[in-house]
């Protein structure tokens, strides 16, 4: 095979791409517009409640929306860029990016706010899985881990750094600003894509899966819908069940569709590797605890101690400077050579739960617990989510890069959902029980308001604080779990690779 029919089908050169460093700014750049506007919208959260009058379920679905629509369309927007080039759906991705920014920034109502977001999370789709197929097709083995470890430095920096920039806008801006920004960085990125990264693709690679994309998709918005709902309608309410047992009956279609379409969206085979489906399930609960707890933080912050949005967004900061600072010496990349990538994800795993455990029992009331927490969590995720998405490229063939991405995506995006979801309703839930006739973080302003008196709105404050403690909690436990469940698989799947 020629060199150039090498890179026609989305073979990376030996000594990888001439202009692969400056490339993977380009792309990083573009995927640190996607990731900031999955937590962007937590330290808006008072001014969503005033200006629009959003309710609790609206704010959910604010930032669900556009987790879940990503969620759903990774895979296939995966299997796109393999097939009909990676080049053009980067810059398709950052066009419908840029228009769906600009709809948010318009919007005059939650119902406006939700669509515009959805309609972003389809461009989000296409540029969170055809970055890392890029990266994985420009550097070689070597400097391969590197590149990768780069690249989810900039995931997390994305996740974590949305609410101090959110705060940072809204010091001076109303809350629509936080979206207008985005069109300038897509417009740059949309130049650079075109002049600097090359056309890569597999012309023989799968038809994408619509079919697929559309159950996976409805099946679990409504899983999400019902986990939001609880709280208020009540769990054992027909509409809760109903909606579940729908959701879980489509993903158990979409499941035996994968199994029989001859050019399947995800490959249900992938899960016979016991490395893969450890590196999906840490992928998962890594998204579900930090999405989850900057959810809940940003609103402990403004709602429980009083800051305003800037103020809040430097606060959650430390969290984003331990996982850049951690991940730029190249720490975990070293780690996972010298001892393995099924304790390096374990470590991790367990300092984060270790970190949302301390956030829960030591901040309260007091900062300081909370800043200790932040810290610890972010180191847990400056060594995990490297070795989880390498794990998960390595397990699937160099071919197959962008469905490899877009499984990689189509997690962290679902476990963001999730996490919302999950931790949000455990915190409604709690919040409900302690203060009767009060459901959901929203409601904490009007049950202030109809407060009689200092003790009264202390009970309901402390109520709250209750609340956020009991979810981190449930976090730390489920991302504890997950992290050791990860481990066991990915050292099994070693075991069995050497024997």
């Amino acid at each position: 095979m020629t060199a150039t029919a090498a890179e026609e089908n989305g073979l990376a050169p030996r000594t990888g791409h001439a202009r692969r460093w400056l490339i993977l700014g380009v792309i990083c750049l573009a995927q640190l517009t996607v990731l900031l506007d999955n937590t962007v919208l937590n330290v808006a959260i008072p001014s969503l409640t005033a200006d629009l009058h959003a309710s609790t379920a609206d704010v959910q679905w604010m930032i669900n929306a556009y987790a879940l629509v990503q969620a759903g369309l990774v895979l296939t927007a995966g299997s796109s860029a393999d097939r009909y080039g990676r080049k053009k759906m980067l810059v398709t991705g950052l066009a419908l990016f840029g228009i769906g920014s600009l709809a948010a920034g318009l919007a005059q109502s939650s119902g406006q706010l939700i669509a515009a977001r959805a309609g972003m999370g389809v461009g989000g789709a296409l540029l969170m899985t055809t970055t890392l197929a890029v990266v994985v097709q420009i550097f070689d083995d070597t400097e391969r881990v590197k590149a990768i470890g780069i690249w989810s430095t900039v995931n997390s920096l994305g996740f974590a750094a949305g609410p101090l920039i959110g705060g940072a806008m809204l010091n001076h801006f109303w809350w629509g600003a936080i979206f207008l920004i985005n069109i300038p960085v897509a417009v740059i990125g949309l130049v650079a894509v075109l002049r600097l990264v090359p056309e890569t693709k597999n012309p023989s690679g799968d038809r994408p899966d619509l079919v697929g994309a559309l159950l996976s998709t409805v099946g679990m918005t409504a899983v999400v819908y019902a986990i939001i709902s609880g709280p208020e309608h009540g769990w054992g309410s027909g509409p809760v069940l109903l909606t579940a047992f729908a959701g879980v009956a489509v993903l158990t279609g979409f499941v035996l569709w994968e199994l029989h379409v001859p050019h399947p969206m995800l490959d249900m085979h992938f899960f016979r590797n016991q490395r893969f489906t450890g590196a999906v399930a840490g992928t998962i609960l890594v998204a579900f605890g930090m999405t989850g707890s900057l959810f809940l933080l940003t609103q402990h912050l403004q709602f429980v101690l009083g800051y305003e949005p800037l103020e809040a967004g430097l606060r959650t900061a430390p969290l984003a400077l331990t996982v850049v600072a951690l991940n730029l010496t190249g720490l975990g990349a070293r780690l996972v050579v010298r001892m393995g990538t099924p304790v390096v994800i374990a470590t991790g795993m367990s300092l984060l739960a270790a970190g949302l455990g301390a956030i829960a029992l030591l901040g309260g009331r007091d900062y300081g617990g909370m800043l200790l927490g932040l810290v610890v969590m972010g180191a847990g995720v400056a060594l995990a989510m490297p070795a989880m998405a390498n794990a998960i490229m390595s397990a699937i063939p160099p071919e197959k890069a962008g469905v490899g991405a877009g499984v990689n995506g189509t997690l962290a995006e679902f476990g963001n959902g999730l996490g919302v979801a999950v931790l949000g309703a455990v915190l409604n839930s709690r919040f409900a029980a302690l203060v009767p006739g009060a459901v959901g973080a929203a409601s904490l302003p009007a049950a202030l308001a109809t407060a009689d008196g200092a003790a009264d709105r202390e009970r309901i404050t402390d109520a709250f604080a209750s609340g956020l403690g009991t979810s981190q909690l449930v976090g730390a436990a489920a991302v504890l779990a997950g992290g050791l469940l990860a481990a066991f698989l990915l050292r099994r799947a070693e075991r069995a690779e050497k024997s």
